[in-house]
């Protein structure tokens, strides 16, 4: 059988998941990424979570002596997932739902990449290559490629069988099928960040005094049209999350992030005093470079295929951060895409391409709208039903029935968001 060669633009977790399933597919591969060189650090990275499945195929991946060790020894157990609400006047917070069999494993950014990037043969990276345009050949059998040199200045053209849009949610090979396409600003906001605590053993113990089961627990914590995420990464990192509603704010070049001054990160902190309890107000002060995310989605995509290029990880699938999902799909979204060609060959990769989609656009669609409910609810925002969660007034008025059957719903309810 012919090998396939495939062009992944985008050198992300969504590409290197792509190329992996791809060469273990027995195709060659050439990543394109515009960065100069591998992350050592991750300014603007954060935590995440990985469900089973994710790591079952992560695992498949690496070298087989030692595939579940590595990633053991990367990520912490994230064992229980708990929603609570904090009365910002009181700063007396309360337990809503209590999930102990969440089976996720919580990863820092930069330390999955660099397991995924590592455990591939580095020849296959270009890096400091920022992609230009492609061209579909007039008999369909081929892709070409154009990518600039940023330290030389050269183009270059890299001739394939496959194109895999692996360039994030603001995707620019999307944008030349579908121009139109506009991304959903959900309402909010993100200020995100991830604390060292390995030197810093009070604010770490004052942490766990409230928190106590912080090293296996995802914390969401609701306050009034607001909440926060945080929870523990390896060698006492903290990644914590806090959702703001606000305007759409101005965005400058091809990003989700905001560069932000001295002086909103001083409102932040001070707004963060009057919702929040002490210790976790402590956990963001001491943060010295949160940043701040502007969070998209977009309506489900119905097509992820055309010809030759194929959508995967966030450029198919926009979607918000919650219920842990954009990671994991983009995972799996390599898996599939390497299944299906390897059943399909070079020679039906149309075949293949057409299962791909077939398979992911409906659960990832599911996913997507999923998750979009799940953020409005936590932020407090109207749903289409017209109903708003407050969960002050819900404790109040019914808490041994919210405890008894409220309390089982929602927990069906987050739990969906990971199947």
């Amino acid at each position: 059988m012919k090998k396939g060669k495939a062009v992944v633009v985008g050198g992300s977790i969504a590409g290197l998941c792509s190329a992996h399933a791809l060469l273990s597919a027995g195709w060659q591969v050439v990543v394109l990424e515009k960065t100069t060189a591998p992350p050592t650090g991750s300014p603007t990275g954060a935590g995440l979570g990985l469900d089973p499945l994710s790591r079952s195929i992560i695992n498949s991946w690496l070298p087989q002596q030692q595939s579940s060790d590595l990633l053991n020894n990367h990520t912490l157990p994230l064992t229980i997932d708990q929603n609570q609400a904090t009365d910002a006047e009181s700063k007396i917070t309360r337990m809503l739902t209590r999930d102990e069999s969440f089976n996720f494993r919580a990863a820092y950014w930069s330390d999955l990449h660099g397991l995924l990037y590592t455990s591939l043969p580095p020849d296959i990276f270009l890096w400091g290559h920022l992609f230009l345009s492609f061209h579909v050949s007039d008999d369909k059998k081929s892709v070409e490629v154009q990518s600039k040199v940023l330290q030389t200045g050269d183009v270059v053209e890299i001739i394939g069988d496959l194109l895999v849009a692996a360039d994030g949610c603001l995707s620019s090979i999307r944008q030349t099928f579908l121009p139109d396409l506009k991304l959903r600003y959900s309402g909010y906001c993100a200020w995100r960040g991830v604390l060292d605590l390995s030197e810093k053993s009070e604010i770490f113990a004052a942490l766990q005094k409230v928190y106590p089961d912080l090293g296996k627990c995802l914390y969401f914590d609701l306050g009034s049209g607001t909440h926060s995420v945080f929870y523990e990464l390896l060698n006492r990192r903290i990644n914590w999350i806090w959702y703001i509603n606000q305007p759409e704010p101005q965005r400058k070049g091809n990003s989700v992030t905001i560069k932000v001054s001295d002086n909103m990160i001083n409102k932040m902190q001070v707004e963060a005093e009057k919702v929040w309890v002490p210790e976790l107000v402590s956990l963001i002060k001491e943060t010295k470079e949160p940043f701040l995310n502007v969070i998209y989605d977009c309506d489900p995509l119905e097509q992820i295929v055309w010809d030759r290029v194929v959508l995967v990880g966030d450029a198919a699938h926009p979607t918000t951060p919650h219920g842990l999902r954009s990671t994991n799909m983009s995972i799996l979204d390599g898996a599939v895409l390497g299944q299906c060609l390897t059943k399909s060959g070079v020679e039906n990769l149309a075949t293949g391409l057409e299962e791909y989609q077939s398979i992911r656009v409906p659960v990832t669609s599911k996913q997507v709208l999923h998750s979009r409910r799940l953020g409005r609810i936590k932020q407090g925002l109207v749903l289409a039903d017209g109903k708003v969660l407050i969960p002050k007034l819900v404790i109040q008025k019914n808490a041994q029935i919210f405890n008894r059957k409220i309390c089982r719903g929602l927990v069906i309810c987050l739990r969906f968001s990971v199947q």
